[in-house]
């Protein structure tokens, strides 16, 4: 500061004799108007208000080591005389390397004093120092302390923003630090060597703090390098981070294989965020994405932006709302695979699961309407559709469980003979509506016990109530207890469909009450004697999904099974009785027999259905 002219009026202090004699040699007739003097920080012999600047090289770290209060005193001594000989508007500022207790108490006993608080990091990992931890200084400004005043003002400046960030609280401002220091240490490992698991990280909006991008950081060992093929960055389109593909570590693992990169790091985009498009997002990440580059990449390598399609999809949030049971929610229609869009139910409280999915209908042109001549002008993006296809069923495990209708007592069975069906669980309503107008003399009944859930889908996926179809808005589990006990035996197939509130479980479908075994009893006494009752298990917890399977073995004498390929869904048929035992390829013949039964002249059906592989594909546990 001295040598460059910034400051002459400077006083050194330290406690070593050794290190003051040393600096005063080494200053000697080239800074007459520096000084050097041995005192002690915690008991300085300057005058109140004596300087305009504290700068403190690392003091901090060296006496805040611990937490013992021998040691806290020593630290409030130390601030305390800060305070004390600094001018009201003076500064003190601390180099420091930022460890929680060390930001923690200073940030806490300068904030209480009413002095301005920010935080500044200064040097990252990226810099040519290549220091692992970032370096932060703390600028702490002196103002008089207001009486009875509560006001904190808390920033932090980031290495690579302008501008500082306002934090509400110290805790999020010290949490905002060991964010930062995290994701050096995270750059440093990753600049170093291949990651063996694949790592996450979520870029927030600068002003909001709120997440922009989530980060997959994906190796292939597989892969073979070579200059053009170390690192891309493939950005997932709008809405379709939730598939197999780029919503799984097989798939994140598969997708980066096939794309033939040793490191590939998947971007997704947040619902909440807008975007301009492929351009501006290269242009946002392009300085981020290189401090996760692998070792070795050569200098100024250019790195490719990858997409489907090369854009970045499309993602309209048609609404939003709040349950108080299910909490807040969107519906929002996306575009798919060829050109295709479906409308989506998210719970945010699991915003990486869609829990009710319906495509939409392309209109066709009004009749009459002439094409478009080839040499007019082209022209702009056309509507999204906002008609609900109900013959199509988005879901695989609604398509397995409308296939397990075959296991109704009639080796063939037949569309229209009369069944009566209970479905707990709406969401959407998708699979109802298609039992519903597909088995044209089902009488089906619905549980509920989200009244929002049944305004969504009539709203929003096309759902209507009829003489064949009947919403009860009623917590399942006292609906089928009430039926038990009133009306027993009286349907074909029981269909539960039903998600977990509770994320702690190892079972996110059904909750962990409706498969405990004095409720399955009550399933099986109003279940016919050859109806089938269908369940949708979705359970990452092994040994709870054995227990699950070991009472509905102990209930249901004959059951099957069938996992959803690429799904933690698996799909349980269970019947009470033995007699009706069909091993896979009888099953696969009456899924054809019925197949060709839904497929009737004038009505939609869609080839992808083939629920011969759904039953042929079973296992019976």
């Amino acid at each position: 500061m001295y040598d460059t002219g910034m400051c002459e009026d400077i006083v050194n202090i330290d406690i070593s004799e050794a290190v003051i004699r040393q600096m005063q040699e080494r200053s000697a007739g080239k800074r007459p108007k520096m000084s050097y003097v041995l005192m002690d920080v915690l008991q300085m012999d300057f005058p109140d208000a004596h300087f305009q600047v504290v700068l403190d090289k690392g003091t901090l770290d060296a006496i805040l080591t611990d937490d013992e209060e021998a040691t806290l005193s020593k630290v409030d001594r130390m601030f305390a005389e800060v305070s004390r000989v600094l001018q009201v508007g003076g500064r003190y500022l601390c180099v420091s390397l930022a460890q929680a207790h060390v930001l923690k108490k200073a940030v806490e006993y300068f904030s209480q004093e009413g002095w301005v608080v920010r935080v500044h990091e200064v040097a990252g990992s990226g810099d040519e120092q290549q220091f692992v931890l970032p370096v932060f200084v703390y600028v702490m400004t002196k103002f008089k302390k207001i009486p009875g005043s509560a006001q904190q003002i808390l920033e932090i400046c980031p290495e690579e923003q302008d501008k500082p960030m306002r934090m509400e609280s110290a805790e999020r401002l010290v949490e905002a630090v060991r964010d930062r220091q995290h994701y050096a240490l995270l750059c440093s490992q990753l600049s170093k060597t291949p990651c063996g698991e694949q790592l996450s990280l979520d870029l927030c909006e600068k002003v909001s703090g709120r997440p922009r991008y989530t980060l997959h950081v994906v190796d292939s060992p597989s892969v073979k390098p070579s200059r053009d093929n170390r690192f891309a960055i493939f950005i997932i389109p709008q809405g379709r981070e939730t598939e197999w593909l780029f919503g799984t570590e097989d798939g994140r693992r598969q997708l980066a294989a096939s794309a033939g990169f040793g490191r590939l790091v998947t971007v997704a985009l947040h619902r909440e965020q807008r975007y301009e498009g492929m351009a501006s997002i290269q242009a946002e990440l392009s300085g981020k994405v290189m401090e996760l580059a692998p070792p070795g990449l050569p200098a100024r390598q250019q790195v490719p932006f990858l997409s489907v399609g090369g854009d970045i999809g499309v993602r309209t949030v048609r609404h939003c709302d709040s349950s108080p049971l299910s909490g807040e929610y969107v519906v929002e229609d996306v575009k798919g695979d060829d050109a295709c869009y479906f409308r989506r139910l998210v719970f945010l409280s699991n915003r990486n699961v869609v829990q009710s999915e319906a495509r939409l209908l392309t209109p066709a042109p009004p009749p009459g309407q002439k094409k478009r001549r080839k040499d007019k002008k082209k022209a702009g993006p056309a509507e999204p559709p906002t008609a609900i296809d109900k013959s199509y069923l988005c879901c695989e495990h609604h398509k397995a469980m409308v296939a397990g209708l075959c296991l109704l007592g009639s080796p063939d069975p037949v569309p229209g003979s009369p069944i009566a069906v209970l479905v707990v669980g709406l969401g959407g309503g998708s699979l109802p509506l298609f039992i519903h107008d597909y088995f044209s003399q089902a009488q089906v009944a619905v549980v509920e016990i989200d009244p929002c859930m049944l305004e969504v889908a009539t709203c929003w996926f096309g759902f209507s109530q009829g003489e064949r179809m009947q919403v009860h808005v009623a917590d399942g589990l006292d609906y089928v207890a009430k039926l038990a006990a009133e009306a027993p035996a009286q349907y074909d197939a029981i269909m539960f469909d039903v998600d977990s509130k509770d994320l702690t479980v190892g079972m996110s479908c059904p909750p962990p009450a409706f498969v405990e075994k004095p409720f399955l009893q009550k399933v099986k006494t109003i279940l016919k004697p050859e109806g089938v009752f269908v369940l949708n298990l979705v359970c990452r917890d092994a040994r709870l999904k054995e227990s699950v399977l070991t009472v509905l073995r102990e209930v249901f004498p004959l059951l099957y099974a069938r996992r959803i390929d690429g799904e933690v869904n698996e799909i349980l048929f269970c019947q009470p009785s033995p007699e009706g035992r069909c091993d896979p390829t009888e099953l696969g013949a009456r899924a054809r027999v019925l197949e060709g039964a839904l497929q009737q002249p004038g009505r939609p059906w869609d080839s992808s259905y083939v629920l011969a592989d759904m039953l042929q594909a079973v296992t019976i546990i």
